[in-house]
């Protein structure tokens, strides 16, 4: 089964689908509001995300508070930040890199 890429305006969505109707359906599921901007289907079936890019350094042990925000937010990267911000009292800067080093391990 092919991976594809589905870029709507909040998300970057990695999907296996059969072809490409089938993974903008699961956009359409997971973000019934926001319609699909871009589908590519990726040429392997791996995909990788440079920490560096996202400016995460170090270890990045899953967690599970972390998790559960991005959960609960439905995979929206600044209300999951909110979130992680309220139930542990984390700052900006260290809630935001708690959200995406969770989003970049396949939460």
């Amino acid at each position: 089964m092919p991976l594809f890429e589905v870029e709507t305006a909040s998300h970057i969505i990695i999907t296996w689908a059969d072809d490409e109707s089938a993974a903008t359906e699961v956009v359409h599921q997971s973000y019934p509001q926001e319609p699909p901007l871009r589908v590519t289907r990726r040429p392997r079936d791996t995909w990788v995300i440079s920490k560096s890019a996202l400016g995460i350094s170090g270890p990045t042990d899953p967690c599970a508070t972390a998790r559960d925000c991005l959960a609960k937010a439905a995979g929206d990267k600044l209300h999951a930040i909110r979130l992680y911000m309220q139930k542990t009292g984390a700052d900006l800067e260290r809630s935001r890199k708690a959200i995406e080093s969770n989003m970049v391990m396949g939460w």
